[in-house]
Parts: structure tokens; C-alpha cells; sequence
């Protein structure tokens, strides 16, 4: 059954504007922040650089803060590529985040030919690496490397991939994807696969919901230890998943379908790409969790609130947060979509500005807790457990 706890704010004080925040307005302090690094066991992500609130530094030091949904696209042609250039580790640390879902997709542009998407899927894979050793991180493969991470405060990342276009009816290729690396897989992308694996949200039902051979896929990442993601998915091809599924599966990043912003014509390209009430509600009962996105929000405290609607519908349980941004790009890269850039402000990381934020639209602390990683470790380490 969905548990619907009741979060300990009151939604619509959640949902009121504070006027006295803005994306240049930010409470600072002191030193306090700096003390509590110290004596934290997270304090080797404690961002030192600048006066943080100490209620936040706290929450950020003490949690496993992960973002679900976060791309890291390289070229997969012979474009110049310096994996040394890209800060990974600088901008996790800058972020509060400890942990990405570390993201990217195959099918733009175009693919033209058989045998490209698996290509472009190597390609990528074998640039991630180079990053990662660039930057000194690590993927977790399993459960003991997550535990060790957690005790030992390192950085580490989650290799995920948006789409199933690599395996080109292939399932074998999930088994050099697993070797690879690979623990968490979106089905479905904005192109559809030359071998579909369902319906897209934002085409027209072609399937009724997942086809014969998605439906293969689910069951063979749950047998292999992949995190299954159905964003981009239709309803109905939700709902088939979580029939066939014995794990919870994930909606890495989407946002609530009354929180609309105000964009309307942005939020009109948005809507199909929303959740409703009534599929989120199916999501947490069967176990799952739904990341929010920063689409449609323009300050930190509309994200806080976006948050809220949706913890409103489903509980703290069943939250998490994928920004469907970028972590870090390549020096001298574009650098549109920079998670650390999106309040346009240079002097706070992400995630410390959403605690912020988050604090003070009447979250808890464990709240916090829950939805910026703990949600998302829960079901993570389920879904990898074979």
C-alpha cells in the first residue's frame, strides 16, 4: 500500500511565494559551517569556500545527496576531447551532491545506420571512463561499493544510459552493458529504437504500452542487477512495466502536471512529459520513487514547492531529485543546462541552495534527508541485489 505520510509542513504555506528570497538573496553566516565539516564524517563534501547557513551545511554533510537524472554527453565523432578538462569532481563538490546518476543518450542525432547506436553507446562509455579517472571517482557496482562510499565520503557516480537504442533487439548486449558498468537503464528516449521497446510520452500510442521485446528488457535488468528508469515512457507503458516488475522502478526525472510555472508556453511543450496525480500515486505504490526536475521553476523555493505538490500526493518516501541538468562539461564547453549555474549565482552550489530553499518551505530534516538520496539509495540497492 502507497504510504501517505503526512510531510510535517502544511502545503499551502508550501506553496506561498517568500518574498524574501531570490536567486541573489541567500542567507549566509559565518565560520559555523566550517566547524561542523570538521567534525562531520561527511566533511570531506563540506564546501568550505563560502558562509553557508549551518542548518544547511549540516543537512549536506550529513546526507548521501544524489541527482538522479544528470547528463554527461561527450562527442561520439573525433571532436577534440580532453577528458582532464571536464571537473567533475570540482563541481560535485561545489554542488552538495555526492552522487549523479551520470546520463546520456544516443539517438541525437539522428541514427542512421544499424550498428550506430551501439557504437555511439561504447563510445561514451569508453569517454566516462577516461573522465572518471581524470576526476578519481568511481561507479558503484554493488552494494558493498556503495556502503564504502558512504563510510568513506567519496564522490562516486551511477552509469546510466537515457534509452534502450544500444541494444538493437540484442539482449546480450545488457550483459556488456552490466559489465560495463551500466546499474541503472531509461527504457525509452525521445526517438524511437529501429527495435521499439514501447511507447514515448510524447509521440502517439503506436503499442498500447511496452512491446513484447520491452517487456524482455525489464525482466532481464532485473535479473542482471539494473535499476529499471520508465521516464519517457507512456502511461500505459508504465503501468505494464510495474506488472511485469518484482522490484520498484524509478521516474528519474519528471515534474507534477498542476505545477506549471509561469511559462505557459513552455509549460504547454512540457505537459506531456509531466506526471499526473493518479501515475504517480501507481508509481509509489508499487514501490517506486519520481524525481523532480527543475524544468517550469525559476528559484529555488518553486522548486521546493514543486517538490512539496508532489511529496503532497505520494509522501517523502517516494521523492527524489533529478534535475535533468548537467554536472560538469568539458572547459571552454557550452555551458548551458550547469547544475551549479542555475540560480545564477556563483557563490552557492545546487543542492545547498535547494536545502536552503527547501528548509524553509517547511521540510524536516530527515525529509531532506529521504528525498535528496536516501529514496533513491533504497530502491538502487534493491534493484542491484540479484
Amino acid at each position: 500500500m502507497l504510504e501517505m505520510e503526512c510531510c510535517q509542513f502544511q502545503l499551502k504555506n508550501a506553496m506561498k511565494p517568500n518574498k524574501e528570497w531570490s536567486r541573489r538573496n541567500f542567507l549566509k553566516t559565518t565560520s559555523a559551517a566550517g566547524t561542523f565539516a570538521v567534525m562531520n564524517p561527511f566533511s570531506a563534501f563540506a564546501q568550505k569556500t563560502y558562509d553557508i547557513d549551518p542548518k544547511v551545511a549540516a543537512i549536506v554533510a550529513q546526507s548521501f545527496a544524489i541527482d538522479t537524472h544528470n547528463h554527461m554527453d561527450v562527442p561520439f565523432d573525433g571532436a577534440e576531447f580532453d577528458a582532464q578538462a571536464v571537473p567533475l569532481s570540482n563541481e560535485l563538490h561545489k554542488s552538495g551532491f555526492k552522487a549523479v546518476s551520470m546520463t546520456f543518450c544516443v539517438d541525437r542525432p539522428k541514427l542512421n545506420y544499424e550498428g550506430e547506436a551501439f557504437k555511439r553507446f561504447i563510445t561514451t562509455l569508453d569517454k566516462h571512463d577516461q573522465i572518471l579517472r581524470a576526476n578519481g571517482i568511481k561507479r558503484v557496482l554493488n552494494s558493498r561499493d556503495l556502503l564504502h562510499a558512504k563510510k568513506a565520503s567519496k564522490p562516486v557516480v551511477i552509469q546510466s544510459v537515457e534509452g534502450g537504442h544500444f541494444l538493437e533487439g540484442k539482449l546480450e548486449r545488457l550483459e556488456v552493458a552490466y559489465n560495463r558498468g551500466l546499474r541503472h537503464l531509461g527504457l525509452l528516449h525521445d526517438a524511437q529504437s529501429a527495435y521499439p521497446l514501447g511507447d514515448i510520452y510524447t509521440n502517439p500510442s503506436q503499442f498500447g504500452g511496452l512491446t513484447p521485446l520491452g517487456l524482455e528488457v525489464v525482466t532481464a535488468c532485473e535479473k542482471a542487477g539494473i535499476l529499471v528508469d520508465l521516464a519517457h515512457c507512456s502511461d500505459e507503458a508504465i503501468n505494464d512495466a510495474l506488472e511485469k516488475m518484482s522490484k520498484p522502478a524509478i521516474i528519474s526525472h519528471t515534474g507534477l502536471n498542476t505545477q506549471l510555472g509561469n511559462d505557459q508556453k513552455m509549460a504547454k511543450m512540457m505537459m506531456p512529459r509531466l506526471i499526473s496525480k493518479q501515475q504517480a500515486k501507481t508509481v509509489a505504490e508499487a514501490g517506486g520513487v519520481i524525481g523532480v526536475w527543475t524544468h517550469l521553476v525559476e528559484t529555488p523555493t518553486e522548486m521546493a514547492q514543486h517538490i512539496a505538490a508532489l511529496c503532497a500526493i505520494v509522501g517523502t518516501h517516494h521523492v527524489s531529485i533529478g534535475t535533468d541538468s548537467r554536472m560538469a562539461v568539458q572547459t571552454g564547453g557550452n555551458a548551458r543546462g550547469l547544475i551549479n549555474q542555475f540560480w545564477h549565482t556563483s557563490a552557492q552550489g545546487f543542492f545547498y541552495t535547494l536545502v536552503d530553499a527547501m528548509l524553509k518551505t517547511g521540510f524536516t530534516k530527515e525529509e531532506i534527508l529521504n528525498i535528496g538520496g536516501g529514496n533513491y539509495w533504497r530502491i538502487f540497492e534493491e534493484a542491484i541485489t540479484v
